[in-house]
């Protein structure tokens, strides 16, 4: 019998709550409550999300507060995005037997592949970087001296033409993992160099997907990544929505932890 995971696709909601609902699916998937779930969703207004040990200086706070953008500290590593006009997604499973048991660079690898074949399915000819770097330099990523997640290439990430089209980050526990990413379809060069204080708004390393594919209809890309993950990992993706339970963690889980000053101010 072929194995059900888990697709939620509800819509935009608030940072705070984003984060949150994904910290609470991954608990429940992990506690076995849940099944693998894929949740698929966007940002009711423009917003900054920060790797868990990013420093908090890389982002301009006062021109985001002036703007009235939010800035959450994301549960996952990477660095900083500006989160508009795009679709994020999240992914949650277990890693204590399984396809994603074999560690960090494999299910990059394996998550990265359904991701490529679902670019591949909507007409773009996407690379996956699966190279791991010498002694010198890191094993994940480039470009440190940058805030931004988009200005640097990880293993298992994808790039069109050298230029990035998916940022992803991973937070592990013994028994499951959360991988968070962004898909832009347009980006705000501008406004990304002020949030970020960059000097240079010109943005060369990354490209949204509406950028290559003008007329691209978010739909098909969604269908696109469901029909990949059923392929990829040989299982069906049933339409879901969280618990009520999960909705009710996620809720405190966002008022103690996501909308605070000291969560996301911490470093």
């Amino acid at each position: 019998m072929i194995e059900e995971w888990r697709l939620i696709d509800k819509g935009p909601y608030r940072a705070a709550h984003n984060m949150a609902l994904d910290e609470v699916i991954a608990t429940a998937v992990r506690k076995d409550t849940a099944p693998p779930t894929l949740r698929l969703y966007g940002w009711e207004v423009p917003s900054v999300s920060i790797g868990y040990f990013q420093k908090i200086r890389d982002v301009n706070i006062e021109y985001c507060i002036e703007r009235n953008i939010p800035i959450v500290r994301r549960p996952t590593g990477g660095r900083a995005i500006l989160h508009d006009m795009e679709l994020t997604y999240s992914f949650s499973v277990k890693t204590t037997s399984g396809v994603f048991s074999k560690g960090l660079l494999d299910s990059y690898k394996k998550i990265s592949n359904a991701l490529g074949s679902a670019l591949s399915k909507i007409g773009l000819s996407p690379e996956l970087k699966l190279s791991r770097e010498t002694r010198h330099s890191s094993p994940i990523t480039h470009n440190l001296k940058s805030p931004l997640c988009f200005q640097s290439t990880s293993y298992g990430e994808i790039t069109i033409k050298n230029m990035k089209v998916i940022g992803s980050a991973q937070k592990r526990w013994p028994d499951g993992l959360l991988q968070q990413g962004s898909v832009p379809f347009v980006i705000d060069r501008d406004e990304v160099a002020k949030v970020f204080r960059l000097k240079s708004s010109d943005g060369g390393e990354i490209t949204g997907l509406k950028e290559i594919l003008p007329d691209l209809d978010p739909e098909d890309l969604k269908d696109a990544i469901k029909i990949s993950f059923e392929e990829i990992f040989d299982i069906r993706l049933i339409s879901s929505s969280p618990s009520q339970e999960e909705l009710s963690l996620a809720e405190e889980l966002e008022a103690r932890k996501y909308l605070s000053h000291h969560w996301n101010f911490q470093r």
